[in-house]
């Protein structure tokens, strides 16, 4: 049985990745080494890693399914409003039936929340 795909984001400073998920997104470090950071928040991981080289080859969009996507807009909208994606700033119905919102750090990763 499959549980649970957690992501690797690459960041090419480790600081980067930590406002993101820690200060911006209250996710706990559970872990931190030299290049690697383990962040978990209400059952969803990511491994924040620090590397240059694959930090310049990619930057993912995540997304994260919730069921208290309103509760989770005023979190992060309150204490954060500069992460708030240009694009998808407010919670928005979208044509397949989710209500979304994102945010982008200054890096270029974007996390979706979306409630089904």
């Amino acid at each position: 049985m499959m549980k649970r795909l957690i992501p690797k984001v690459f960041y090419d400073s480790m600081d980067d990745g930590l406002d993101l998920f820690v200060n911006g997104l209250g996710f706990t470090l559970m872990h931190r080494d030299a290049a690697l950071a383990v962040v978990e928040r209400d059952g969803a991981k990511a491994y924040v890693v620090e590397s240059a080289e694959y930090a310049a080859k990619d930057r993912p969009e995540l997304a994260i399914e919730t069921d208290t996507i309103a509760a989770l807009f005023a979190e992060i909208a309150a204490a954060r409003p500069a992460l708030l994606h240009p694009n998808l700033n407010v919670v928005t119905q979208r044509p397949w039936g989710a209500q979304e919102f994102a945010v982008l750090d200054r890096t270029g990763v974007c996390v979706v929340f979306r409630q089904w």
